[in-house]
């Protein structure tokens, strides 16, 4: 079990946690990921550890409320356990100073994204962040990520804040206009990842994304996981999250992420009284 220590809302049904599990505050790595089962019958699902206090024993874990799972968990409070909780898990983001860094989130995949940009920054690299969603309700850890960026791009589709337009448009402006960057991190949807890991690959930049397709054991021992590298089957949860965008099947990771979202929809909706009481809780 893990004592929720602290809940917010960040954003339209996005929540923040803080839980009390000090053997993953002091193992973990930027890049990693728990697996949690909040309640009796519920399932397991991934999320990556925002931040975490070795000291103080505590994990940070952000997430979106998508399907009945996620209501379940947004339905628990500040005191309530979660039931179970694994971690850590997946290869860490190797960090070294590289010299100039992009970060680039879109989404909820901007919280996966801030302890690495955050290791990086530790490691005295200069960092550059590009972070979007789709409106600014949508939009989480402005305030973090300034803290830690040399440099920070907002960016919504519909322009209620920052730049009118998407993450991949910002970094082409960067581009052509002589922006030099060593390595790029990208994180978000899988069409996000797709165009912008092209545009970043194409300006002769080293990019790696971080992909998160449907986990199940969190091992690889079910395969639900597998993806298509450089044409080899890879199992994102032991041997990724991340790996270098040049070799992605992103066609085949879609089509797989795809799967489910029908029955996420009719969860969804069937928990929609369950999840307003959460975010009024």
């Amino acid at each position: 079990m893990a004592k929720i220590l602290k809940k917010e809302v960040l954003a339209d049904r996005i929540f923040r946690y803080r839980l009390d599990a000090p053997r993953i505050a002091r193992k973990r790595r930027p890049g990693q990921f728990i697996i949690l089962r909040p309640v009796q019958n519920s399932e397991r699902i991934p999320l990556t550890i925002a931040n975490a206090d070795a000291g103080a024993g505590w994990i940070d874990i952000i997430f979106q409320v998508v399907g009945r799972t996620t209501v379940l968990l947004s339905m628990l409070g500040e005191g309530d356990n979660i039931l179970d909780l694994v971690g850590p898990l997946g290869q860490p983001t190797h960090i070294e100073k590289f010299g100039r860094c992009l970060c680039i989130g879109g989404g909820v995949g901007i919280a996966p994204l801030y302890p690495i940009a955050r290791g990086l920054s530790d490691a005295g690299n200069m960092v550059t962040t590009i972070i979007g969603a789709r409106t600014e309700r949508l939009l989480i850890l402005q305030s973090d990520f300034k803290a830690i960026s040399e440099d920070l791009h907002i960016t919504t589709d519909d322009g209620s804040s920052g730049n009118k337009g998407f993450v991949s448009n910002v970094f082409q402006e960067l581009h052509d206009r002589g922006e030099k960057f060593d390595v790029a991190f990208v994180i978000g949807p899988v069409m996000m990842m797709k165009v912008t890991s092209q545009l970043t690959l194409a300006a002769g930049i080293r990019t790696y994304v971080s992909l998160n397709p449907i986990m199940v054991d969190g091992t690889g021992m079910c395969g639900g996981c597998r993806v298509t590298v450089s044409g080899k089957t890879r199992f994102a949860c032991v041997e990724g999250p991340e790996f270098d965008a040049a070799g992605i099947d992103w066609n085949e990771m879609a089509k797989r992420l795809t799967s489910y979202r029908g029955f996420e929809t009719a969860a969804l909706e069937k928990h929609e009284c369950e999840l307003d009481k959460a975010i009024k809780a």
